[in-house]
């Protein structure tokens, strides 16, 4: 159970809420109990098995506390909300600013920012760790270097995209460095997608698609569309807020963990196929080895740069996700992006 942002994050399971007088009563087991005022709650987010009585539940809608309900990987399962107030506002909120064109650019711009300068920690990370001091990875270190600093021009969504594209293409041009074992069977030439044509690119894919479903989820729990973005075109059956804000998560939580598993052999090359159509599959033993270590990279504990305070990582894309739709409401001057460091 954490406090953050006012907002109440229960992952505690087993857990059950209730009501008594106007506070939430969290019951821990059958001797614990805290009690925490309705007042100072924003909202309340339920992870796994954690039970809520209908008192509690009717009381909180009532005064505009959804509660919402997770499943213990964090896909969303549903919201318990009283009649519509702030979700419309924020929802159209977020619709008129995809409208316009210079509110997109400033939220892109913030996550292009902390994208590309987590993708050069990375780098940097890996190249003071390994020692690594080739001539490749550190004109890669620079341009992205330079690349943060020219992004802080007031540039259009186009160019923030091209930019972005530079980005991607310097990142991952140097992607293969940082595969240390194994090299006769993962080797990365260069990012293919649908299909992956490699098994480096069929495990970065099955990573992405996971991360993308949990940050939909952190944004359906506040109550914004995962549809709706703004540095991703709209297009149907696209998460394009999502997607953008993946971005800030792709290099340092995704892309690491792939390389781990590659570079400790946890991954073996006999988990993978190719189809006659020349892409490259894994069966469901190597899906489930990512799935386990992913699960279990959410469980690692940080501190939040913009918030200070020390969390699960898988509790990360809610915070981001609140701050988004504060930033929305008008509430923050600008978004904070998430800078690792």
């Amino acid at each position: 159970m954490k406090h953050l942002l006012n907002t109440l994050f229960i992952t505690t399971q087993g857990v059950w809420l209730s009501l008594k007088g106007e506070n939430v009563v969290i019951h821990l087991d059958k001797e614990h109990s805290q009690k925490i005022p309705i007042h100072l709650m924003e909202s309340i987010l339920c992870f796994g098995r954690v039970n809520a009585t209908p008192p509690v539940m009717g009381f909180c809608a009532e005064k505009g506390v959804p509660i919402s309900f997770f499943d213990e990987q964090g896909r969303y399962i549903a919201r318990v909300d009283g009649p519509v107030r702030g979700n419309v506002l924020l929802r159209r909120q977020q619709y008129r600013l995809a409208d316009d064109k210079s509110a997109s650019s400033a939220i892109a711009r913030n996550i292009l920012l902390a994208k590309i300068a987590n993708s050069r920690s990375v780098l940097m990370r890996f190249a003071r760790e390994s020692g690594d001091e080739s001539s490749t990875l550190t004109s890669a270190i620079k341009y992205l270097g330079y690349l943060t600093k020219d992004l802080r021009k007031d540039d259009s969504l186009e160019v923030l995209r091209g930019k972005e594209g530079d980005a991607a293409r310097t990142y991952f041009g140097v992607f293969d460095n940082m595969i240390l074992s194994q090299k006769e069977h993962f080797r990365f030439t260069d990012r293919s997608r649908r299909p992956p044509m490699d098994e480096v690119n069929a495990m970065l894919s099955f990573i992405y698609s996971v991360l993308s479903s949990d940050i939909a989820a952190a944004l359906e729990g506040v109550g914004l569309d995962p549809a709706v973005g703004y540095l991703h075109k709209d297009r149907p059956g696209r998460p394009s807020l999502a997607l953008d804000l993946m971005e800030e998560f792709r290099s340092w939580l995704a892309d690491r963990l792939v390389l781990s598993l590659i570079n400790r052999k946890q991954i073996n090359p006999e988990g993978f196929s190719r189809s006659e159509t020349g892409s490259v599959l894994m069966n469901e033993e190597t899906r489930k080895t990512l799935i386990a270590a992913w699960q279990a990279r959410k469980q690692e504990e940080l501190t939040h740069p913009y918030i200070n305070e020390k969390m699960r990582i898988g509790l990360v894309p809610h915070i981001q996700a609140r701050l988004l739709a504060r930033y929305i409401r008008g509430d923050l001057t600008e978004y904070p992006p998430y800078v690792w460091k």
